[in-house]
Order: C-alpha cells, then sequence, then structure tokens
C-alpha cells in the first residue's frame, strides 16, 4: 500500500500506539503481513522494558510466507496458527504481551480467541486488542469479511476477566481516552491480567 493510504496509516498507528505496553515475550495474533511484528521487535527497547521475542500469527499460508520474507527479524518467528483453535495454548505457551488487531470482526467463535487470549497472557501480562464498532454481535455490518460488528458495550464485556481496562478510541492516527462525539469507528482495549 501507497504510505498516504490512511487505511495503512490507522494500521501502523495501532503498533506504534502498542510499543510501550510491548515487552518480553510478544505475541502479535492475526499479524496479516507482518510489518506490525518487526515494528514491535525493532523498538524492542523504550525505558526498562525490552521485547525479547515476537511470535507473529496469522492463519493464512501465503501471508506468513510473505512476513517471513519481507519481515524476518532476528527476535520474530512467524508462524501458521488458527487463532480459536483451542489448543494454541499449549502450542504456543504464555506471553508477557499479547496485540490483536482488528481479529474479532472476523470469527465466528469469539468466545474461543478471547479464552485463548486470556491462556496465553501470563499473570501481569498486558492486552492490546481492537475492533471497529458496529452494529452489534449477529447484526449485518456491510463488510463482507467481518462476521460483525460489536457495539461499544458488547466490546467493553470481553474483558471483565482482567484485573485492568482501559478503553481508548481511535480515529484516524489519533487515540484518545474520552469521546468528544460519536464518530470513533474504532475501540483498543489495554488490559493487564
Amino acid at each position: 500500500m501507497k504510505p498516504t493510504n490512511g487505511l495503512l496509516l490507522e494500521h501502523l498507528a495501532r503498533y506504534y500506539f502498542a510499543i510501550p505496553y510491548a515487552k518480553g515475550r510478544v505475541l502479535d495474533i492475526a499479524c496479516g503481513a507482518g510489518y506490525g511484528s518487526h515494528m514491535i521487535a525493532k523498538n524492542g527497547k523504550h525505558g526498562k522494558q525490552i521485547v525479547k521475542e515476537v511470535v507473529g500469527v496469522d492463519v493464512d499460508k501465503t501471508t506468513i510466507r510473505y512476513a517471513q520474507k519481507t519481515y524476518g527479524h532476528p527476535h520474530v518467528t512467524f508462524r501458521r496458527e488458527d487463532a480459536t483453535d483451542p489448543n494454541l495454548p499449549k502450542k504456543l505457551g504464555q506471553f508477557d504481551t499479547i496485540l490483536s488487531f482488528e481479529t474479532l470482526e472476523h470469527l465466528e467463535d469469539e468466545a474461543q480467541f478471547m479464552k485463548n487470549l486470556y491462556m496465553m497472557l501470563k499473570p501481569g501480562g498486558t492486552l492490546v486488542l481492537s475492533t471497529p464498532f458496529g452494529k452489534g454481535r449477529g447484526k449485518p455490518c456491510g463488510v463482507p469479511f467481518h462476521v460483525h460488528q460489536l457495539t461499544e458495550q458488547e466490546f467493553c464485556e470481553l474483558f471483565s476477566g482482567y484485573s485492568q481496562v482501559e478503553i481508548y478510541y481511535q480515529r484516524g492516527v489519533t487515540f484518545e481516552r474520552e469521546k468528544r462525539d460519536a464518530t470513533y469507528p474504532l475501540g483498543i482495549a489495554v488490559c493487564e491480567k
């Protein structure tokens, strides 16, 4: 994509937003082309926090091959896995940080995905997860690749098992804690287990 593509800029902004939270062993689930995993590894030292390893996971074999060829880094491993596989926590182990951007809306089994994330996150670890807001669970959203788009309330309810949750709203490349109006199409949660 061209650097003037707004969608690309929004995706890059989410990874830049996540950099201060990334530490230790990091999972980038539904990593896509791999540029975000590479960004996290490359910017892996901020203050006392150090990223030691990034595991980028995506379900698409072709995408993982592209990521391996294009965004390789000594601290990054790309793997083809299904985010809703009940055995995923056994396959991947636990992580200090988990990132998942624009994944929920693509999944039929959202409950298994959220269970997997919780099981893979170490106690005291941080989950950073985003999704576009829409009409709600089970309702059509007009995007052919999305199962549905959660309402803001449905999104917030996903994190009841976490000890600390902060919700941010993204519009373009900016993130805000407080909504000024109703035109924030995307939510991002920062959760501590």
